[in-house]
């Protein structure tokens, strides 16, 4: 693997940042370069947030329209603001009912480009176990069950167990877990 360009998106307070965190420490403990950027909207009022992280030898921190290889979205409708970013052959993971998602329109053209996508509620999840908050470690969860290279459910899960707050942290990891089993 040369590079891997990844757009994470989502609300303000959903959590994009502490989950672009976990992915750069897990690829930095692996040995990998790892340079990224996050462009807010009116993120603390719930607006916009997007993160680019690229894993791998980058010259700039910024994913370019149609190159990302992996788009991880909290929420439905912000990714489908940010389906410019993904390229052809691409995934996307994405937290909504996967009886619903992606909409028609969006399915079309999700099937011309060949992206494999996959959607899990995975705020449902969190909300049941008690942890509203941790939808997005759930969304990594989801996204653990797939993938492996450079990244996948051992590197992540490590990650979380070092950086999330001692008070957080079991509960942080049953949220991934169990997202995780019910992914595959």
């Amino acid at each position: 693997m040369e590079r891997m360009n990844l757009i994470l998106c989502g609300l303000g307070g959903q959590g994009i940042l502490f989950m672009t965190r976990i992915l750069a420490e897990a690829a930095l403990q692996k040995g990998f370069d790892v340079i990224g950027a996050e462009t807010h909207g009116m993120a603390q009022r719930g607006g916009s947030v997007i993160s680019h992280l690229k894993i791998g030898q980058a010259n700039s921190s910024l994913v370019r329209a149609g190159s990302a290889d992996i788009l991880l979205g909290l929420d439905e409708k912000e990714s489908y603001r940010n389906l410019g970013f993904i390229k052809p052959g691409g995934k996307m993971y994405v937290n909504a009912p996967s009886e619903t998602f992606p909409v028609e329109k969006v399915k079309a053209f999700l099937e011309e480009k060949g992206v494999i996508y996959r959607a899990m509620p995975v705020e449902e999840t969190a909300m049941e176990l008690g942890a509203p908050k941790a939808a997005n470690l759930g969304l990594l969860g989801l996204f653990g069950a797939f993938e492996t290279e450079p990244l996948g459910e051992k590197d992540i899960r490590e990650t979380i167990e070092r950086i999330s707050p001692e008070r957080f942290r079991d509960l942080n990891i049953k949220v991934f877990e169990t997202c995780r089993k019910k992914a595959v």
